[in-house]
């Protein structure tokens, strides 16, 4: 699905001042539209899930969310900038709150883990994988800092129920996880497009499923 970058992609994809690891930067002028902002952010995600870096540019987020490029312009110095807002901006930190079952967290975070996974924010996230190995020095410490909260979230959730007795003392919590966020991440793969929505509504089920096999060694065992 990569394509070359459109018209005016050259300047567009231009690098941030302050080098990768800086915030993204904005223009200063009028007050902005949430309504622009929304639409834009959520155009980039898709693009870039779609085209990937090679095909990311100003205008190809601009047509796709429906407005003037001068918009992106007005408010963002560059696509990296912009993709990076976006990524930040797109809520993919893992939000398990402590219910005090090691299983229902589990759950839960499985649950959120296969509804990104089939969306277009899962689909940017495998694209940020790739292209932090290709292009270190656009993607490196974006999907760095990205990477490691996830995982030290999702780690602290295992973590807790070792401390409370739930799991047993040496339980890895790299092996749960690996089982758990793989097996989602392999399920939503494998889905073609027509069962999106089928398998995301049978989705609190299978991640029950999955998590009591992972836990106890048979489905349904929670």
């Amino acid at each position: 699905m990569s394509t070359s970058p459109g018209a005016g992609g050259a300047a567009d994809r231009a690098g941030v001042p302050g080098g990768a690891a800086g915030a993204p930067a904005r223009r200063a002028g009028r007050p902005r539209d949430p309504e622009v902002d929304r639409k834009v952010l959520e155009a980039a995600l898709e693009v870039y899930a779609d085209l990937g870096w090679a095909g990311f540019n100003f205008e190809a987020v601009a047509r796709r969310a429906g407005v003037g490029r001068p918009a992106l312009y007005r408010r963002w110095l560059s696509a990296r900038a912009l993709l990076v807002d976006a990524i930040e901006r797109s809520g993919t930190r893992i939000d398990v709150p402590d219910t005090g079952s090691v299983r229902d967290q589990l759950v839960v975070l499985a649950r959120q883990l296969l509804v990104e996974y089939l969306g277009a924010r899962g689909i940017a996230g495998l694209r940020l994988l790739v292209d932090a190995r290709t292009h270190p020095e656009v993607f490196a410490d974006l999907y760095a800092r990205r990477n490691e909260e996830r995982v030290r979230a999702a780690r602290a959730i295992v973590r807790r129920g070792i401390a409370r007795g739930e799991l047993a003392a040496g339980t890895s919590p790299t092996l749960v996880l690996d089982a758990v966020c793989g097996a989602m991440l392999n399920h939503a793969l494998a889905t073609p497009d027509r069962l999106r929505k089928v398998v995301i509504a049978g989705g609190e089920r299978y991640a029950a499923e999955l998590v009591d096999l992972v836990l106890q060694g048979r489905p349904g065992a929670g």
